[in-house]
């Protein structure tokens, strides 16, 4: 891994834990391991394009494992993408979250780079979810709402599981999905009843 990736990952984990203000190039610079003044080399662009190269990788990063469950069964694509949230809590001790939440709820009116890396993340993850359900006979319009409910119904349970210092918001959250998805996909699936017409 070069020392630009691992600038670039090293700003996502730490993100994670101190948003974007919070991370200063030292900061990332002592997790890389990364020889001082690359920084500046990798990025002339500051900070700012350090997150949003950060943001991307961790969109992708995300996306990938979700894509690669949808081979499976439509339901296990949401379950590898409840389940990473779930792995960042507990082995964080609950102090990690979403690096695109962190430094999406920051006020950058300065750098509007950052919101737009943070809304394509976001819509990739719909996209990658909306997808597995399509795959299952969910109707597109369907799949892409139910995408949306599921990314903001677990980003929303992971501040919760951070604040109480427990999995159990994301726990409920993935057993109302659970439920909702299969409804959805049963429904998608059960052919209509006759009409008055056909039985005739």
């Amino acid at each position: 891994m070069s020392a630009k990736q691992r600038m670039v990952r090293s700003a996502a984990y730490l993100f994670r834990e101190r948003g974007y203000s919070g991370t200063g190039f030292r900061d990332v610079i002592a997790h890389s391991g990364a020889p001082r003044g690359s920084i500046y080399h990798h990025f002339p662009g500051g900070k700012v394009e350090l997150a949003v190269e950060a943001m991307r990788y961790a969109g992708d990063f995300i996306a990938a494992g979700t894509e690669s469950a949808i081979s499976e069964d439509p339901r296990a694509a949401m379950r590898a993408f409840i389940g990473w949230w779930r792995q960042v809590l507990l082995r964080s001790g609950f102090q990690a979250g979403c690096p695109i939440t962190a430094v999406t709820i920051e006020s950058h009116e300065e750098a509007p780079q950052l919101a737009e890396a943070a809304a394509a993340a976001f819509r990739r993850w719909r996209e990658t979810l909306a997808t597995g359900l399509v795959s299952g006979g969910c109707p597109p319009a369907r799949a892409a709402t139910l995408a949306t409910l599921i990314v903001s119904a677990v980003e929303g349970a992971t501040i919760l599981c951070r604040a109480a210092k427990t999995t159990d918001a994301l726990d409920d959250v993935a057993t109302e999905l659970e439920a909702l998805v299969r409804t959805a996909l049963d429904n998608a699936t059960t052919p209509p009843p006759p009409t008055e017409a056909a039985e005739t």
